[in-house]
């Protein structure tokens, strides 16, 4: 499953505020129960292991000129929460990208 967020703050500051923000993904997932493991294998790319609910998911997001794109692998048996997935990304992307506060 992928989603482009659309943004015009350029690769730099994209990645800046997500390596600041990062801490904020596991509170975005229904539940309050998530663990969520983050790397940067790349500049632009930041990829994420999240274990929730006795499941393990991987995702990773890449950082684009005018967009970010989250990628999440989402096992067969649970592609019925792909649009509430997709939602929540959509809804709490804007905590990622968000300046970092001070």
């Amino acid at each position: 499953m992928e989603v482009a967020i659309p943004h015009s703050l350029g690769r730099e500051e994209v990645r800046r505020r997500l390596q600041a923000n990062s801490h904020r993904i596991a509170d975005s997932i229904p539940g309050g129960m998530a663990e969520v493991v983050t790397q940067w294998p790349s500049e632009d790319r930041m990829t994420m292991a999240i274990a929730a609910m006795g499941q393990e998911l991987r995702a990773h997001i890449d950082i684009e000129d005018q967009q970010v794109l989250f990628h999440v692998d989402l096992p067969p048996a649970l592609g019925f929460i792909q649009p509430i997935v997709e939602g929540a990304i959509r809804q709490q992307s804007h905590k990622l990208l968000a300046p970092p506060s001070a």
